[in-house]
């Protein structure tokens, strides 16, 4: 992936960003980018969302 322009919080102002390696395995859909010019780290895109508590657990604090 080449930069993409993005406001940093850090500079405050627009700002080239680019997709640091990364150690997740992601490939061209990873979430993080880095400024670069000062390194701010931004993650871009949706949380994943929390795991659902599997039936047998969240039965267990139901019992009478």
């Amino acid at each position: 992936m080449g930069t993409v322009l993005r406001h940093c919080p850090t500079c405050g102002d627009e700002r080239e960003f680019e997709t640091p390696p990364c150690l997740d395995d992601h490939g061209e859909e990873c979430p993080e980018l880095a400024c670069l010019e000062c390194g701010t780290a931004l993650l871009v895109g949706l949380m994943p969302l929390a795991r659902p508590v599997p039936q047998r657990l969240a039965a267990v604090g139901t019992a009478a």
